[in-house]
């Protein structure tokens, strides 16, 4: 219960009061709406169009948030408000009789439902002219005062709920994430994919790069971890003989917060076997591009004065060559730690002390190279110490089939040929274990046993994909922080 002092809170429990008192429940259980406020709008508009007026005379039924209260002693004029928009409604003492009397008691940020017939105001507004009303619900905290939008940040998020009442391109925003996922679903399965839901509880946590968040199932006696990544499990399915499949889930990553990440957020992976990384790069342009145009009706996007085209097709760059360009380093010839820190150090990069070799080039080329991939850009083939789920590149088995995919500076992809080859896995992974130990404080991928014996009964050769829907979001919808796109984003304690 709020405190004594808190004023608005007490004069709007002393209207709840009065409601009761006059027998009226403030809070009853349904309301049967015949139409939302968009819908009444696009009705009487309708009938104009026709010249049908004289049906709108029909009662209507439309409920929603008070939002605006303008009362005139005889009459009044709200503007409520629901998922699909606003609308005026219009009382009078002379319709409503002893009702009217209500109104002294209602607030903005109420619950009411009306019924009445449309009709258009001298001003030319829409409304609905009401021949009786329901509270629905008594709001006993009064709504942000400026109806221009919520200011305050931190406010914003961790009550969004005001946020969405009152910013209207919060709303769109989250409308538009919506359709978003909608439309990759339907991308997927237009392609013969199939969707699948893989454990988000694990064993192991393993499939990428990242700490995970751990627990414990009593029951089990045994410790688990949420999941970082789908991708061993949904390659155990490509095994299986599911040569097409998806999954878009929350995945859980025990890392910091910042514009770009958020501890938990939604990851889409697919898996195709009989394709390799350079048609999945076909895939990601294409699915964006047709995202973008079903969705926002155009291919372009204005972001930060920058207006960005998702338009097939996007640069394709390789790595080495991009490096060497910004920095005059070519990562195989500087192989070991101590070398490529003495070249980065020497171009006056920071360096990281007691990081492994694959952790440094990553920094090196999130400072230098990551910073100018504006428009969407490919980035290809990776050191295999960065990469140790890829296939080799046959001609240079130093390198592996990967790519990641770019736009505004920010990674939104992450693809390779996949490794189907059992021995070169183990390895590989008994690499990362190892490294895990000599790097404690990294983020380093581990053994999965259990994969390895799926992989050894064979996988064919298939091209996989990791993309933030996150960031694709805010990408479409011209954001800078993924907390806008996420409704419950994670906050540091008050």
């Amino acid at each position: 219960m709020p405190k004594q002092q808190d004023e608005p809170f007490r004069i709007r429990l002393e209207k709840l009061d009065s409601i009761r008192s006059k027998g009226i429940d403030p809070y009853p259980p349904r309301f049967k709406r015949t139409h939302t406020a968009q819908e009444a709008v696009t009705f009487f508009e309708k009938q104009e169009e026709e010249s049908v007026i004289e049906s709108v005379d029909k009662s209507i039924y439309v409920a929603g948030r008070i939002i605006a209260i303008r009362k005139m002693g005889r009459v009044s004029f709200f503007s409520i408000q629901d998922g699909s928009g606003r609308i005026q409604i219009f009382l009078k003492r002379d319709v409503l009789g002893d009702s009217y009397e209500l109104l002294k008691d209602l607030d903005i940020g109420d619950f009411v439902g009306v019924n009445g017939a449309l009709f258009r105001t001298r001003t030319g507004e829409i409304t609905i002219e009401v021949k009786e009303f329901q509270l629905l619900a008594k709001a006993l905290r009064p709504l942000p005062e400026k109806w221009h939008g919520l200011a305050d940040i931190e406010k914003r998020f961790r009550q969004r709920y005001l946020d969405i009442i009152s910013n209207d391109e919060v709303r769109t925003t989250f409308y538009l994430r919506s359709k978003i996922i909608e439309a990759i679903r339907y991308f997927f399965n237009d392609r013969g994919f199939i969707e699948v839901e893989t454990p988000i509880l694990v064993p192991v946590a393993a499939g990428a790069m990242a700490k995970p968040f751990i627990t414990r199932h009593n029951a089990l006696d045994r410790q688990l971890y949420l999941r970082i990544a789908t991708e061993l499990y949904l390659k155990r399915l490509i095994i299986g003989g599911i040569d097409k499949v998806y999954e878009i889930g929350r995945v859980f990553r025990n890392e910091g917060i910042d514009s770009d990440h958020n501890p938990e957020f939604t990851l889409l992976e697919s898996y195709e076997a009989y394709t390799d990384y350079t048609e999945v790069m076909d895939l990601v342009e294409q699915m964006v591009y047709t995202i973008a145009i079903k969705v926002l009706g155009k291919a372009t996007v204005e972001i930060n004065n920058t207006s960005l085209d998702f338009t097939p097709p996007w640069r394709r760059v390789s790595l080495r060559e991009e490096i060497f360009n910004r920095t005059t380093i070519d990562f195989l010839e500087y192989s070991d730690i101590q070398s490529l820190a003495k070249k980065m150090k020497s171009l006056g990069l920071e360096v990281e002390r007691h990081v492994s070799w694959g952790r440094l080039l990553d920094k090196l080329i999130s400072m230098t190279v990551e910073p100018h991939l504006i428009q969407p850009t490919f980035l290809i083939d990776y050191p295999v110490e960065m990469s140790p789920l890829a296939k080799r590149k046959p001609e240079n088995p130093r390198l592996v089939e990967r790519f990641e995919g770019f736009a505004l500076g920010m990674e939104i992809a992450n693809s390779f040929t996949e490794l189907n080859d059992p021995l070169d896995q183990r390895q590989r992974m008994e690499e990362q274990e190892n490294l895990h130990s000599k790097f404690v404080d990294e983020d380093i991928d581990r053994i999965d046993e259990d994969f390895l014996v799926a992989l050894e009964h064979g996988m064919p050769p298939t091209g996989g994909l990791g993309m933030g829907i996150d960031r694709l979001v805010m990408l479409l919808t011209g954001h800078n922080s993924i907390r806008e796109v996420i409704l419950f984003p994670q906050l540091r304690t008050k």
